[in-house]
């Protein structure tokens, strides 16, 4: 199975080149995050045209998630247990069972200034996820949960620690957020850099970030224990960044040998 998550930052602005990425990479399972649309007018219908059912939580102009599959799309989850809102729920969870192996879309907060309630708010969201992991883990022992989470887990993880001091993304506490999913029986699955000694999935659309590759890895490919051991590649498709009108974060494709 080819597994892959991408934050297209609003999929109708970004149809023209996810739908040729499609078919060129044949993912059999796509994570999307940033869709900005409703599910009504999610574009369904080109993706089932070229063989992808769509399972989908949307809420307009901000967040949404999806998941794209060609093995099926069973026991769709909107949300999880606990999540908190801001102040009401947002689109940033889905869960779906395709070909027996359970895929969550997540996309985090982005968390804005430290201290902030916005940021209070994505340590909530984060705590609530760990608390609801266990009993996803429980009912099906290959999952996934891929997205965007809007946290580097290193400093490995930023082309230059000292340009974040202050700032989100970063802070020990968000760190130790992200590190309660691994705690729960979840593993990194760190993709290969396609450019530079690390793997980054996200660059700022000022001029020279992608090109310098003064990026950050916040898209993330976190496993169980049982599915972790059935990956045979990653990587991160940096051409897809490249072009015109590109989205500001590239795909993560996992091979798994089922």
């Amino acid at each position: 199975m080819r597994l892959a998550t991408w934050n297209v930052n609003s999929v109708k602005s970004r149809l023209p080149r996810l739908l040729p990425w499609l078919v060129d990479k044949a993912p059999d399972v796509v994570c999307l995050q940033e869709t900005k649309c409703a599910d009504d007018a999610f574009p369904a219908a080109e993706l089932t045209d070229i063989g992808y059912a769509s399972a989908v939580h949307g809420e307009g102009r901000w967040n949404g998630v999806a998941v794209l599959s060609r093995v099926g799309v069973d026991q769709v989850t909107k949300g999880f247990p606990g999540e908190p809102g801001f102040p009401e729920a947002e689109a940033r969870a889905i869960g779906v069972t395709c070909d027996g192996i359970r895929v969550w879309s997540v996309y985090a907060p982005n968390g804005r200034t430290p201290g902030s309630p916005h940021y209070d708010y994505k340590l909530a969201w984060f705590a609530a996820l760990a608390r609801a992991l266990p009993a996803e883990l429980a009912a099906a022992t290959e999952l996934a949960v891929c997205g965007d989470f809007n946290v580097a887990p290193t400093d490995d993880d930023v082309w230059d620690p000292a340009a974040f001091v202050g700032s989100t993304h970063v802070t020990p506490a968000e760190r130790q957020a992200l590190a309660g999913l691994r705690d729960v029986g979840l593993h990194d699955v760190v993709p290969t850099a396609m450019k530079g000694p690390y793997p980054f999935t996200y660059w700022d659309y000022r001029a020279g970030m992608f090109h310098q590759n003064m990026g950050m890895r916040i898209d993330l490919v976190y496993a169980s224990a049982p599915l972790a051991r059935r990956v045979s590649s990653a990587y991160v498709d940096r051409e897809a960044r490249k072009g015109s009108a590109p989205s500001d974060h590239a795909p993560i494709v996992v091979e798994l040998d089922l």
